[in-house]
């Protein structure tokens, strides 16, 4: 597979061996990895689904088929590798290639803050921002009181848009004795967070529910809630690269300026939450336009590694006030 930049037979040449002339040569789980990354480079593959670099995820790509943990890496890079371990590896990097999924559906599953997954084209691929902040402790000056002791005895929290379940899980984990419901428009999301919630062995604590936000929740109320809401807005999903498109539109796609499901969310969460009660909600880098969008509601911004203004926290008192005011200042903890 060679590229040839214009200028004529003399211009210097870029060249990726084919899997077939590569396979021959191949010998360590580093040499898999230098040919993976070429490939994948030379593909023009795109990231952002557990990995967010070519090195990464060629990393993540090899370790799987080879059964490694990507955490020794270092430790087996020279390691030999026996042909049949060689042709799997270079036969998963052709799909990669190919079909430009992610490479989470194409291996079933996705790691977030350290959870395993399964992952498949029912839901996004887990990578919630709210779930670093929930389990780095950026979360923590914000949370309810019931929330800060006895592991969350008593409290009830909702993952709403749960998707395949991540977030739902995570929090279960973090709090053992809440009470956790995730809600979701989509049947098919559902069964594979069911399939998630059984994997961790948390069917007793872990309910889900299907509705259109909190349709099917009647008058339940929550300490906390946590979303992960469609919020791209229009033009960018224009843009998205086709891994992006592999995935469901309607989980990504937030209208003109991406807060359509937004807006609905704050005009109804305060019916659902406890008097002392927080929304945690991701916009991701929607910042601008949830500003323009929400001028006169008070929230905090919740800082994560990606960024400070990625998720906002707004407590039960500001919703309530936001719903029924009409004029007013913005605020802005």
């Amino acid at each position: 597979m060679v590229d040839r930049p214009a200028g004529g037979a003399s211009s210097p040449r870029r060249v990726v061996a084919s899997s077939e002339d590569a396979a021959s040569s191949l010998r360590t789980v580093r040499d898999l990895v230098r040919h993976s990354v070429s490939r994948l480079c030379q593909a023009r593959v795109r990231f952002g689904h557990g990995t967010d670099d070519v090195h990464d995820e060629a990393i993540w790509l090899v370790c799987w088929v080879l059964h490694l943990p990507v955490a020794h890496y270092d430790a087996l890079a020279d390691a030999t590798v026996a042909w049949p371990e060689i042709r799997a590896v270079l036969d998963l990097v052709e799909r990669r290639c190919s079909e430009r999924r992610p490479l989470a559906y194409l291996v079933g599953e996705a790691w977030l803050m350290g959870y395993r997954f399964r992952c498949d084209a029912r839901a996004l691929v887990p990578r919630s921002l709210i779930a670093e902040a929930l389990l780095q402790g950026a979360l923590e000056p914000h949370l309810p009181p019931r929330l800060r002791v006895d592991e969350g005895a008593g409290a009830r929290i909702l993952d709403l848009c749960t998707g395949g379940g991540s977030l739902a899980i995570i929090a279960a984990s973090a709090w053992p004795a809440a009470e956790v419901t995730g809600s979701d428009l989509s049947a098919e999301a559902l069964a594979l967070a069911a399939e998630n919630v059984d994997d961790y062995e948390l069917g007793a604590r872990v309910h889900l529910v299907q509705g259109d936000l909190f349709a099917g929740l009647s008058r339940q109320r929550f300490d906390l809630i946590l979303c992960n809401p469609p919020y791209v807005n229009a033009r960018s999903m224009a843009a998205l690269p086709a891994e992006f498109r592999a995935e469901p539109q309607a989980a990504l796609a937030g209208g003109e300026d991406g807060m359509d499901l937004v807006v609905r969310i704050l005009a109804t969460a305060h019916a659902h939450l406890q008097p002392d009660g927080l929304l945690v909600l991701e916009i991701g880098h929607e910042a601008r336009h949830f500003e323009r969008r929400f001028p006169r509601l008070e929230w905090a911004w919740v800082g994560v590694a990606e960024g400070e203004n990625r998720i906002v926290a707004v407590d039960a008192g500001a919703l309530r006030e936001a719903a029924g005011a009409q004029d007013g200042p913005r605020r802005r903890r």
